[in-house]
């Protein structure tokens, strides 16, 4: 573990800290750290910056009620930057908005970004609007029954690719099942962040039953 006396701050005692969403692994926003704010964040379990304009410590919240509850911080290679991972209680930004980082600057033509918040965000419009002519649209108005089959159907083209140890039809399946899946979540109103905060459990009891039955 990096004691914080080896971390480089600058000439101004500040150290950069981008904030990091610990579920999203979204950029909320770009702050700054001195010892002081770095210890009161590490005590705390919250993010805590010290503001260059203000020439003042804050507490992520204080105010607002949209605390920063810290799962790690990772020092850059060369000690002079840090990445905080967070979970959030609201958005990160003064405006309201989810990140700091909304106004797109440039955008490749021939790669593109995705995520399963994306996605998600897709289909929730794909409900709301029903477009004509839309898979998704079909199968929302064809309601839960509809939904639950096609699920059903995609596990099994699961199963019958990973059987026949066929890997880009497996691949090809899951992506399958992955999508209709989301189509679920999103008729039952269960969010990406609500999956991944299960799983992020079970991961945590699975590291605790790994521990005892080492020490059995």
């Amino acid at each position: 573990m990096l004691d914080i006396n080896e971390l480089k701050f600058d000439e101004n005692g500040l150290i950069p800290a981008v904030v990091v969403d610990a579920y999203s692994k979204k950029v909320l926003t770009v702050a700054y750290m001195n010892k002081e704010s770095l210890r009161i964040s590490m005590e705390k379990g919250c993010t805590c910056f010290y503001s260059r304009s203000r020439q003042e410590l804050w507490l992520k919240g204080e105010t607002s009620g949209n605390y920063q509850h810290i799962v790690s911080i990772t020092a850059d290679c060369d000690n002079d930057a840090l990445t905080v991972v967070v979970e959030k209680d609201g958005p990160a930004c003064h405006t309201g908005s989810d990140s700091c980082f909304t106004k797109e600057v440039w955008h490749s033509q021939e790669l593109n970004e995705f995520s399963l918040e994306g996605l998600y965000a897709l289909l929730e419009g794909r409900k709301k609007e029903m477009p004509e002519g839309s898979y998704t649209t079909y199968l929302f108005s064809k309601g839960r029954d509809k939904i639950l089959k096609k699920v059903g159907e995609e596990s099994t083209e699961v199963i019958i690719g990973g059987k026949a140890d066929d890997k880009a039809e497996t691949i090809y399946e899951i992506a399958d099942l992955a999508y209709h899946l989301m189509v679920l979540m999103v008729d039952m109103g269960i969010s990406v962040k609500d999956v991944q905060k299960e799983l992020a459990s079970r991961h945590i009891i699975d590291h605790k039953v790994k521990q005892e039955k080492m020490t059995k």
